[in-house]
């Protein structure tokens, strides 16, 4: 799907590309390639001499040929992109190249992304900047608030997560802490966590993003602090998610806790009733010696229930004496 970007009135308008001459009629800032076709390829190659890398989505890519500028002036940016799906999270590869000063290049002045599905920041852009006129001047523009949106997204989806965090953190502490329960939670934990893990790595992509535009002094001042303030942004997110983890650490301790509780409440009964039954196998140790005993004699017939009626109550007065001192509990 090719897709793009106009500036009208101060506003952002999508067009959907479908042949060569469509794209020829319209002045984009913004061309916008999701799962790009060879021949989708070949019409941007063939109107605006831009030439898409075959690696341009790859994610073994070396780190050291995501941020670069080519000899004509062209600025490579890869960079990855948070998808906080519940049943699935994961990031989109996402491959930006942008020309402002090549004016032997009809590209200039345009911002290209390429990548395999949808990503939820540039629906956010997207809307933003349909309803605010002013929003964006130029493709740097667009690019600088996609990373802002990146923030916000970031924002958003650690803020859920702490939510879903302290429903959890309810359970745990209610003290009523079930086999079934503990396991319903630590599944919760592993997924907060693993979430959590993704929006870190994500919010040091976008830094790095970032700070590459920043050196590479494409930026005015404007768009300098700007970029400076989504970094701010980034720095809170970070101590944000420390503060998360911690809470997620604390909560995998304590659930891990209260599972050795249970475990060893379910040790201590049988501790408990091994020892209540030591005194009857002491009993029928003894009486099953081949012995003459002279109270069984005396006793004659009431020799067996006087037996069992011993290793009975050897077994209850250790019991007794158990519950007596609180250890059944």
């Amino acid at each position: 799907m090719l897709n793009i970007f106009t500036l009208a009135n101060g506003r952002l308008f999508q067009e959907e590309i479908e042949s060569l001459e469509e794209l020829s009629q319209f002045q984009p800032i913004w061309v916008d390639l999701e799962s790009p076709t060879l021949e989708e390829k070949r019409w941007v190659k063939q109107y605006y001499g831009l030439s898409i890398p075959e690696d341009a989505m790859d994610e073994d890519i070396e780190e050291s040929a995501r941020f670069y500028k080519e000899d004509n002036d062209e600025l490579h940016i890869r960079s990855d992109f948070l998808v906080a799906d519940d049943e699935e999270p994961h990031t989109v590869r996402v491959a930006f190249i942008l020309n402002m000063e090549n004016d032997e290049l009809k590209s200039k002045g345009v911002l290209f992304s390429i990548h395999d599905e949808d990503v939820p920041v540039f629906r956010l852009l997207r809307m933003r900047a349909r309803r605010a006129p002013g929003l964006i001047e130029d493709a740097k523009e667009v690019l600088l608030k996609l990373f802002d949106a990146d923030a916000e997204y970031s924002a958003d989806t650690l803020e859920g997560i702490y939510d879903e965090v302290e429903k959890v953190s309810k359970k745990v502490l209610s003290g009523d802490m079930t086999d079934a329960l503990a396991g319903e939670v630590l599944g919760a934990i592993a997924r907060h966590e693993d979430m959590s893990g993704r929006i870190r790595r994500n919010v040091m992509d976008t830094r790095r993003a970032v700070s590459f535009m920043m050196r590479s002094k494409m930026l005015n001042g404007e768009q300098f602090e700007e970029a400076r303030q989504i970094l701010r942004d980034m720095d809170s997110l970070d101590s944000h998610t420390a503060f998360l983890f911690d809470k997620i650490n604390f909560l995998m301790d304590a659930t891990v806790g209260f599972i050795n509780i249970n475990q060893n409440k379910i040790i201590k009964i049988f501790s408990v009733a091994s020892v209540a039954l030591l005194p009857p196998t002491l009993i029928a140790s003894v009486y099953g010696m081949n012995l003459k005993f002279p109270e069984l004699e005396f006793l004659g017939a009431w020799n067996y229930p006087y037996t069992v009626t011993m290793m009975v109550a050897s077994a209850l007065v250790p019991m007794w004496y158990f519950r007596k001192r609180g250890w059944l509990k």
